[in-house]
């Protein structure tokens, strides 16, 4: 069931959000809809991890080719 919903926002990031509507083809309230299923996906993800693990998660900075390496490995 959608439900309506009243954010305020700065008015600068409302027009920024307006013009990658646009160009994304997607209504501003399934790009809000979507970030929060995905920060909601992210902190299920990190309940999850040890708290050793929590804290070293992002400390290196590879790039994304390195990254399949990795987990090819």
């Amino acid at each position: 069931m959608k439900t309506k919903l009243t954010l305020r926002i700065e008015k600068d990031l409302i027009e920024n959000v307006r013009e990658l509507s646009q160009k994304k083809g997607k209504s501003i309230s399934k790009i809000v809809e979507n970030y929060f299923k995905l920060i909601l996906k992210d902190k299920e993800k990190n309940e999850e991890l040890t708290p050793t693990v929590k804290k070293l998660k992002g400390v290196l900075k590879i790039k994304k080719f390195q990254r399949k390496i990795i987990r090819n490995t």
